[in-house]
């Protein structure tokens, strides 16, 4: 009789790189003689992909790792990611059941550890990121069949120390990957046919300082557009101070680079930003934003703002507040400051209290509203590309122009993964009600 395939769960947490070294391994593992299982079924492997850059990040996690010892308490438990790599014991404090620890410098020998037929109680796989010198080796051949959006891995790890931020502890220094394993990769995804690809990494503007010949992001993005594949390229978070003007020039002539910036400003207040060990000051970062505006007219600019940090008081918020709404952005991704343990700012005097977090957190949101449908109003009328990804609820067709605004629309289901012409035409509560134009 044949053996049956072991069942394996997986699930994943946090930003786009965890994402991309989930897909990884699940990619490798459909390459296995294993089912793949949803994480809330039975299992006898579960994997999580564990975060820590917020204290609830990591409640999740443990809450991840608890759900899967209830589901099956004999299960292989195998916990990868941030989490993993700085609170070992703590996760291994949470059950007396054997839970096996991957760190960020191993992901690529995960799948093979997973599946390992001998392991012992405790197994540990960590080493010292900070020693790391080349990026894990993962290569995705598919985010799953529903997907239409790729993320494309080619960095890792951090250098710049920002006094809140564990994520340096957890992912060690900055390390890219190599220009050719890049584009093999972008190759890949465009022969799954995935129409868009999401440039990435956890320092995406550090990309290529680390290696030999030394190169950078306006590079890659060249090597990239000179293959002519039928995708479209979008950038994740940039900092301030990496949006140079090669790169806007790239961008305004490439119709494959997306008009969209993701810039994190985390405080409009210098003296703030300064404790934050942040490189730039307010006025910088609104050149910046000012300057990309009036080169890319239809650029979308997401800012993320992290509120609350120590000393903060209500003249730094309104610095933030001000400047922010002064400014030509689109959408705002709002955040409670969240002690990180080992951090500079975790032991910093002048924390600021639960309550006044809230408040300003809710005042933030409420100028993310107003910037968004603003921004939606401004584009009514224009004629864009949107990706279709989905029929929403059983009813319109859902996706994103270039310039990320979601839009909603009739059409059949052979539209889906389709870069189609859209008229704006609507506001709505989640975006915008459009109508193709054939």
């Amino acid at each position: 009789m044949a053996q049956s395939k072991k069942k394996i769960a997986i699930t994943t947490l946090g930003c786009k790189v965890n994402q991309f070294e989930s897909a990884a391994f699940l990619s490798e593992l459909a390459q296995r003689e294993v089912e793949l299982v949803p994480f809330s079924s039975p299992a006898e492997i579960y994997i999580i992909n564990t975060c820590a850059v917020t204290a609830r990040a990591e409640v999740q996690s443990r809450q991840l790792i608890r759900q899967a010892l209830r589901t099956n308490p004999e299960a292989r438990l195998i916990v990868t990611g941030c989490y993993a790599q700085i609170a070992a014991q703590e996760i291994l404090d949470i059950a007396d059941s054997p839970i096996c620890i991957v760190g960020n410098g191993c992901k690529h020998r995960l799948v093979d550890v997973a599946l390992a037929d001998r392991h012992c109680d405790l197994e540990m796989h960590l080493g010292d990121i900070a020693g790391h010198k080349e990026i894990c080796p993962l290569t995705v051949t598919s985010f799953g069949a529903r997907r239409t959006r790729a993320y494309l891995k080619v960095q890792d790890g951090c250098n710049s120390f920002c006094s809140y931020c564990i994520v340096p502890y957890a992912r060690g220094r900055s390390r890219s990957l190599a220009l050719d394993k890049v584009v093999a990769q972008a190759e890949i995804f465009a022969d799954q046919g995935y129409k868009e690809q999401v440039l990435t990494g956890i320092h995406l503007g550090h990309y290529g300082r680390d290696l030999t010949p030394k190169t950078n992001l306006c590079e890659l993005l060249a090597r990239l557009l000179a293959r002519n594949l039928p995708v479209r390229y979008r950038l994740s978070s940039l900092e301030p101070t990496e949006i140079t003007e090669e790169l806007l020039t790239i961008m305004a002539e490439s119709p494959a680079v997306m008009p969209y910036l993701h810039i994190p400003l985390q405080s409009g207040d210098d003296r703030i930003l300064q404790r934050m060990n942040r490189n730039y000051n307010a006025a910088t970062f609104a050149t910046v934003v000012e300057n990309s505006v009036a080169r890319l007219p239809d650029v979308a600019i997401g800012v993320d703002v992290l509120v609350g940090f120590p000393g903060e008081d209500e003249g730094a918020f309104r610095n933030t507040y001000n400047l922010i709404e002064s400014l030509p952005v689109s959408y705002l991704h709002v955040f409670p400051y969240s002690k990180r343990p080992g951090t500079p700012a975790a032991t910093m005097p002048d924390q600021v209290v639960k309550a006044d977090k809230e408040e300003r957190v809710a005042l933030l949101r409420d100028l993310d509203h107003k910037k968004r449908t603003a921004f939606f109003r401004h584009h009514l009328g224009s004629l864009r590309q949107v990706l279709v990804e989905k029929r929403k609820q059983g009813c319109l067709l859902r996706g994103y122009t270039d310039n990320y605004i979601p839009v909603s629309f009739e059409g059949n289901n052979a539209l889906v993964n389709q870069l189609v012409p859209v008229r704006l035409e609507e506001l709505m509560a989640d975006g915008v009600l459009g109508k193709v134009v054939t």
